[in-house]
């Protein structure tokens, strides 16, 4: 265990993904605004969430930051129990930001060109990483 890790650098990337889900987050409204106002949408169409009248382009944005609350909740707890348990080393750092990068870049493959299978590839390499982290400390607490 490297030690001489500052325990508190684990927040760095969990706080780059908060920022990320925060700009995916303002992506709704100016999609939803931009559709309304080339008349693809009108306010009705998301009185109960999204209806089948909303275009994906719209939708999408939306759906990004769904993911982005979904799996990543896991990592935030687990960056917490590797700050409370003092348990952070150059390579639970190195792990959290690989999931932040592919994190992203699954966010940017479904925003620009949507290739289902580099969109999976990166979605898939994100939660196994985040199993890895998970592994790992388990393997550290039954020490």
């Amino acid at each position: 265990m490297d030690i001489s890790v500052n325990q508190s650098t684990i927040f760095w990337p969990v706080l780059a993904l908060m920022g990320w889900t925060f700009l995916i987050l303002l992506l709704i409204p100016y999609q939803r605004f931009k559709g309304a106002f080339a008349g693809q949408v009108t306010a009705q169409d998301f009185h109960c969430g999204e209806s089948d009248n909303v275009p994906s382009s719209i939708k999408l944005p939306n759906r990004i930051f769904m993911n982005l609350l979904e799996m990543p909740v896991l990592f935030y707890v687990l960056s917490l129990i590797l700050f409370i348990t003092h348990n952070v080393d150059s390579l639970f750092i190195n792990l959290a930001w690989a999931y932040f990068a592919f994190r992203v870049l699954h966010s940017l493959v479904y925003l620009t060109y949507n290739h289902v299978v580099h969109r999976f590839l990166s979605f898939a390499i994100s939660n196994l990483i985040v199993v890895a982290i998970w592994a790992r400390l388990i393997f550290i607490f039954s020490r």
